[in-house]
């Protein structure tokens, strides 16, 4: 499974240089970050993982396939989005078909570039859109709750899980507070997932910062750090202006620079690390002297399940996963020396997969 992020901010922030930025580093990467253009403004790229070069490296795979994570550049927001302004409809249902929101906030002084509100301050401006958020998402659950009524009095038990939830969203929302915060069952879990709720989405603010201050950020990003720890979001760091700047350079000149401007690597790689663990995203590895290969997976999913993201049968038929922990296939040299010292584990239907597992499943078909 993949991922998708959508790209979001005030105009004038830096969004699309940051967009802009990032396709063209995928696209130079092509040999081990694959990027392909969906539609003009959605990208793919590759999730940085440098386990994935040394298992090839060991296995010695001809081909290395990293994970996969969607950057979606939508529209830029602005006060009454929510009714209609802007872009207002057209950007709220591109967030709806996203996972989560990179909030990119400006963090830099320019006299040169004007701010829509003429003036900057990132913790108002990720207030704007969240408030537009909360606003469009209210006046669908009450659209949505005047629909479910007919069905709810015919006793229909998914309309009156869908009432119920819907309810505990508006009375957050009321109180002023994004529907993220409803604590849902876990069987209800699917049923919220479907309601869509553009406050549900969980949020990495990325903090747009001049060239001197994209090693340690500044006092704007600080309290954009601030906020976020209080919200249980996600916060980074980056100059896209540099990040436009690097996406313009072969490898060796991009470790130069980035030694040069006190950086230990580029933005981007950040980023989507940061995203990946936004959604309690994780990595299995699949080896071997064909190719080496990443899959992503949540957070506790056992193994047929992980099984299944290869391929449907692979889940419905499968037996058991011969599992190798990433250090002792690295530590130890590869698959059969790791089977020969006794680390090879044949796991079954209720294992969980861990980060970095080297996986080998079997099935029936």
């Amino acid at each position: 499974m993949g991922f998708k992020m959508g790209i979001v901010g005030l105009p004038n922030v830096g969004k699309s240089t940051l967009f802009n930025a990032l396709t063209r580093t995928a696209a130079a990467q092509a040999a081990n970050f694959p990027f392909c253009t969906i539609e003009p403004n959605v990208g793919e790229v590759g999730v940085p993982d440098a386990r994935l070069d040394k298992l090839a490296e060991i296995a010695g795979s001809k081909e290395i396939i990293p994970t996969r994570m969607t950057f979606v550049d939508i529209a830029g927001l602005v006060k009454g989005a929510s009714k209609g302004e802007g872009l207002g409809n057209q950007f709220l249902a591109n967030i709806r078909e996203v996972d989560a929101i990179a909030h990119v906030l400006r963090c830099f002084d320019d006299g040169d570039v004007t701010h829509v509100e003429d003036r900057v301050n990132p913790v108002e401006d990720a207030e704007i859109i969240e408030t537009e958020l909360m606003l469009a998402d209210m006046e669908s659950i009450e659209k949505r709750l005047k629909g479910l009524v007919r069905k709810v009095r015919g006793g229909d038990k998914e309309a009156m899980q869908q009432e119920s939830l819907l309810k505990a969203a508006l009375e957050v929302l009321e109180d002023g507070k994004p529907a993220r915060v409803v604590d849902v069952d876990e069987d209800d879990l699917k049923a919220w997932k479907m309601l869509q709720l553009l406050t549900s989405k969980p949020i990495l603010y990325v903090c747009n910062v001049d060239e001197d201050n994209a090693a340690n950020g500044n006092e704007y990003s600080k309290a954009v750090a601030k906020m976020a720890a209080a919200e249980g979001n996600g916060s980074v760091v980056i100059s896209a202006r540099i990040e436009e700047e690097i996406s313009q350079l072969d490898a060796d000149e991009q470790e130069m620079f980035l030694s040069e401007m006190g950086l230990d690597e580029a933005g981007l790689d950040r980023l989507i690390r940061a995203g990946y663990e936004l959604l309690h995203l994780e990595t299995y590895f699949t080896v071997g002297p064909k190719e080496a290969r990443a899959w992503t997976i949540r957070h506790g999913t056992k193994a047929p399940q992980a099984a299944g993201v290869i391929h449907g049968d692979f889940e419905r038929g499968f037996i058991r996963a011969e599992t190798i922990a990433y250090d002792d296939f690295v530590t130890l040299g590869g698959e059969q020396p790791a089977k020969e010292a006794g680390k090879m584990r044949a796991e079954g239907k209720t294992y969980e997969v861990k980060d970095g597992d080297v996986l080998h499943f079997l099935f029936s078909s």
